[in-house]
């Protein structure tokens, strides 16, 4: 995302736009995405979802999305929408002064950290240790963040 600085997340993160919409889809997408229905849930939805990650636990984007997929009665939630409301979610929260949304505590798939997010790597990392994770770092010239052993703190929805 650009210019976040100009942007009113809160207004987008609460603006459902006719969603949530369930997709039914075709057989080759159904092959590829692996399910036959869909849905576009609203940013609002993943909102709610991560105010519940308590203090020293942690979530992927994919248990999200799974657990969102069961609220509407569908096989899959739409990957892509997924991660850009739950940016919309944590730019959002990062706006406001109260009612904060723990967006820190959703990583990426396999437990890695999410640049997009504000703050870039540096404040997530930040307050994910202060949580009392360990963050590790990969590789040497594309370096990507970790939480180590994230599986023994997934928050189950």
């Amino acid at each position: 995302m650009a210019n976040e600085d100009r942007k009113n997340f809160n207004a987008r993160m609460k603006d459902s736009k006719n969603m949530p919409k369930i997709v039914e889809l075709d057989d080759e997408a159904a092959k590829k995405w692996g399910g036959k229905s869909m849905v576009i849930a609203p940013p609002i939805d993943y909102d709610e979802v991560i105010k519940k990650i308590p203090k020293g636990k942690v979530i992927t984007t994919n248990e999200i999305r799974k657990y969102i997929a069961r609220k509407y009665n569908t096989e899959l939630t739409c990957p892509l929408t997924a991660g850009i409301f739950i940016n919309i979610c944590a730019w959002a929260s990062y706006q406001r002064t109260e009612n904060i949304t723990p967006y820190w505590r959703v990583l990426k798939k396999d437990g890695e950290l999410n640049a997009k997010y504000p703050g870039n790597l540096e404040l997530q990392k930040r307050k994910l240790e202060e949580e009392g994770h360990i963050v590790i770092s990969k590789g040497t010239k594309n370096i990507r963040y970790f939480v180590e052993n994230y599986e023994n703190n997934l928050f189950k929805l």
